[in-house]
């Protein structure tokens, strides 16, 4: 089951005691500074949580694979994610 934007805000309603009103806007407000940042080029660190990098690829060379057909691939900047060690520790302490 995907984490949907409407299950978290209601984890902030229910954890901050707040109306689903406000959480929502938290929740929103949250994710639009994450896009702004990201799409400024800068990358986010989250302690305990991890980093989001912004990586710029160059332009290289493709094909297209139902035509065969030989094309330049623009360059292009992609985001990463690096899970902190406390992070990579929960999820492994929970699969054993």
């Amino acid at each position: 089951m995907a984490l949907t934007k409407t299950i978290i805000a209601e984890k902030i309603q229910n954890e901050l005691n707040l109306s689903r009103t406000v959480a929502y806007d938290i929740m929103e407000e949250f994710l639009e500074i994450i896009k702004e940042t990201i799409s400024g080029g800068e990358d986010i660190m989250i302690s305990g949580f991890g980093k989001f990098c912004v990586n710029e690829k160059k332009a290289r060379k493709g094909r297209n694979p139902a035509t065969d057909e030989e094309m330049t691939l623009p360059a292009r900047r992609v985001v990463t994610f690096k899970c902190s060690g406390k992070l990579r520790d929960l999820i492994n302490s929970d699969a054993q």
